[in-house]
Order: structure tokens, then C-alpha cells, then sequence
């Protein structure tokens, strides 16, 4: 195996350097999607790609692409991606290590003067988060032709900002046609496990074959405003009645062995002396069995029906968004494998049970996944940790599959 000559410590401080963007107080970033701070790392990262040779592409939808162009310009492009934003109290690594792992390979094929057959792209998708605007994956939802440019530019934030508005606003809505990234040959995407297994049993690799299903819905309870100084017995308490179902998602996803978080919660009419007539929240199930996870949403609604029947309130569970199983692709997994093999590196293969752009990209284009530990497994949380061992595991992997995918070129 051609081993390409990557740089971790490049790599490393290429990551501390970005995380100054958005640096919070206690060592995390928060630079969400399509605020200034996110047009800044942006900018940051086409300075680096472009002193590496690489031409800039952006879509109506902000999805970045830079392209090294290979000794066959008509063959497939193989790619590498990931995400710039971060969550509000996000980490320097979640997304970021894809992206600027991605870009070292590119300095590293430019450093070294190595031509690939295949061109090569890095891409920075748009709103992998959905931290401020919902749902996540917005922008490689729409490459790969799962939401309409229209509903994606036409999503609010909780403040009223329009998607589309703000996208131009900090100068990162281009011309390009966001469906042209499905033309891609190839797809990886080196992501943290944001779990615990990969640290726990001493591996610094972890081969992704697969993606849990998911299924998220909203709750809605609705009861009765009532005087918090009126008696206990007439009350129709929403928020009672739906920390019933909170502790039901709990409930649902350890009797099937799979996943459930609620991760928002609003009240109305969110008044210290006054009972909430309305109380709303999300639920997110995940499984790797389709059928299992129908389970889990069949009996969150057969309870919330309970619930509504025993406290007099009304209970309502809709759908909200819903990704399938999706199995990544046998010969890019294979050359992962081998990859670490080469490498001398301990691995795994496992699901992630986690939304990446990798999830919806496997819908279009053949796409596997790399996993590298992080401490405790801690992510969405400025707490998020990884070593630079564990970095440059992850890099060599990825650069010895992308290079063995896109084909060194021979001199002639």
C-alpha cells in the first residue's frame, strides 16, 4: 500500500485554530449555522483549501465544495466532508475533524505532488446541526434531494430569521445547483463516535456500515390554564400530564433495547402562578430494526392516549421527521478496513446510531463512515475531547481509503 504522507500535528493545530472562531470560556465553540461566526470559519477554511491548489464551489444552499481536479476530470469525484457549524455549547471536534482531516489529506496530495485519477472534493455541508435552524442535515438533505431548495430557505429560526435571508446575509449563497454533489463517485467521512465504546475498549477506529433508523415527533399536550393558587382537584395540568410521557420515552426505548431523548420542552402559558394549559416537546426514537422502532412510536402513542384519558387533557403525537435504516457501502467499508490493516491500526465495526450528512449522502452515493474515540464519550458539550492520537488514527485511515478510491496516478 502507497501510504499518503498526512501531518496530525497539521492537523491539530489546524483544528485549535479554528475552534478560535467561536471559542467559548469554557473551551467549546458555538458557532452555529449562518451566523457571522460560521461565514468566518468558512472564509478560514477556503484560505486553507485554496492555498492547497483547490477550487471553491457553493450552492444555492451554501453547501461548499473544493475540488482538486485529478488526471481524469470526467471520472466521478471521490469525497470527504463533513460540518463547520456547531451546536450553541458545542465542542471543537464534532464535524470539524471531517472537514479539516479532509482538507489535510488535500495538503498533503499538494505538498507531495501526487496526482489522483479521480478528482477530489471537500465538502463543508450547510446546517449539519440543526441547532438553529430545524431539522438537521438541511444542506446534504438537499443535495441528495430529500428537502426542496424552497422549504429549506424558507425555514425560521426561533428568533423569526429566515434561512434564506440569513444564507445571504453573511455572504455564503452561491450559484451552483446543490443536486450536481450527487454525481459523486464516492463519499467518507471521518466524524468522533459521540459514544463511549471506541474509548472503553481501547480502539482507535471505528469502521461505520450502517446507520440507525430514526423517528422523531412532536407532542403536544393541551389542558386547562388554572389560578396555581386554585385548588388541586379540577386542575388539567399539561405539564404533569406530559412528564408522564417524558418518562414513557425512557421507558419505550429500554423495553426495545433502542434510544429515546427528549431533547426540547415548551410551556404555555409559561407563568410562575399559573398551571400550563399547554405543553409541548420532541421525541427522538432511534433503532436498528425498522420494525422495533414502529414498536416505539406505536406505543408512545397508546400511552400519551392513557395519559389524556386519566388526566382529562388532550395528547397528540405527530410525526415530525423520519430517517431509515441505511446501510453504507460494502467496497468503501472494505477499503476502510483495509486502510486500518495497512496502518496497523485496531478497529471496529459498528452502526452509528447518530444523524450524520454521511447518512442522508448514502441515499445518492456510495459513502462509508470512520469513528475515532472521544473522552467519555462526550459531544454537544464544550467538555468534548479527543487526543491527537486519535486524530491522526482516524486521518491515516481516511487518506489511505481516499487514495486507494480515487487511484494514485502513474507517472508517464
Amino acid at each position: 500500500m502507497s501510504n499518503l504522507p498526512v501531518s496530525g500535528a497539521r492537523l491539530w493545530d489546524s483544528l485549535m485554530e479554528m475552534a478560535r472562531i467561536g471559542g467559548t470560556p469554557k473551551g467549546g465553540c458555538n458557532r452555529q449555522t449562518l451566523t457571522e461566526l460560521d461565514g468566518a470559519g468558512r472564509a478560514l477554511l477556503r484560505r486553507w483549501a485554496e492555498e492547497a491548489g483547490c477550487t471553491l464551489s457553493v450552492d444555492r444552499v451554501g453547501n461548499m465544495a473544493l475540488r482538486r481536479e485529478g488526471r481524469d476530470p470526467s471520472r466521478p469525484a471521490v469525497a470527504i466532508g463533513s460540518h463547520l457549524d456547531t451546536q450553541p455549547t458545542g465542542g471543537k471536534f464534532d464535524g470539524v475533524l471531517g472537514v479539516l482531516a479532509g482538507l489535510e489529506v488535500l495538503r498533503a496530495l499538494h505538498d507531495a505532488r501526487i496526482e489522483t485519477e479521480a478528482p477530489i472534493v471537500l465538502v463543508n455541508w450547510t446546517n449539519e446541526e440543526g441547532a438553529r435552524f430545524s431539522p438537521p442535515m438541511m444542506g446534504s438533505g438537499v443535495a441528495m434531494g430529500l428537502f426542496t431548495e424552497e422549504e429549506v430557505l424558507a425555514k425560521r429560526d426561533p428568533a423569526g430569521a429566515v434561512f434564506g435571508e440569513e444564507l445571504r446575509r453573511i455572504g455564503w449563497q452561491g450559484e451552483a445547483d446543490p443536486a450536481g454533489l450527487q454525481s459523486l463517485g464516492a463519499y467518507f467521512e471521518l466524524h468522533i463516535e459521540q459514544g463511549p465504546l471506541l474509548e472503553r475498549e481501547g480502539i482507535p477506529v471505528g469502521v461505520v456500515d450502517r446507520a440507525l433508523a430514526q423517528a422523531w415527533f412532536d407532542v403536544t399536550v393541551t389542558g386547562e390554564d388554572f389560578h396555581a393558587g386554585g385548588a388541586m382537584a379540577p386542575r388539567r395540568d399539561a405539564l404533569v400530564a406530559a412528564s408522564l410521557l417524558v418518562q414513557a420515552v425512557e421507558e419505550i426505548a429500554i423495553a426495545e433495547a433502542g434510544r429515546g431523548t427528549v431533547g426540547r420542552l415548551t410551556l404555555r402559558p409559561d407563568s410562575r402562578n399559573v398551571v400550563p394549559s399547554e405543553a409541548w416537546f420532541s421525541v427522538d426514537f432511534r433503532h436498528g430494526d425498522e420494525a422495533a422502532l414502529a414498536r416505539m412510536g406505536a406505543a408512545l402513542r397508546a400511552r400519551a392516549a392513557e395519559v389524556a384519558a386519566a388526566r382529562k387533557v388532550r395528547a397528540e403525537v405527530a410525526d415530525f421527521w423520519h430517517c431509515p435504516l441505511t446501510p453504507f457501502d460494502p467496497t468503501l467499508v472494505a477499503a476502510l478496513e483495509t486502510a486500518a490493516r495497512g496502518r496497523g491500526l485496531n478497529y471496529q465495526v459498528m452502526p452509528t446510531g447518530i444523524g450524520h450528512d454521511a447518512v442522508y449522502v448514502a441515499r445518492r452515493v456510495p459513502t462509508a463512515m470512520i469513528f475515532v474515540p472521544c473522552e467519555g464519550g462526550i459531544s454537544h458539550n464544550e467538555a468534548e475531547s479527543i487526543t491527537p492520537a486519535w486524530a491522526e488514527a482516524g486521518l491515516v485511515v481516511l487518506a489511505d481509503a481516499v487514495l486507494a478510491t480515487a487511484g494514485r496516478a502513474q507517472p508517464e
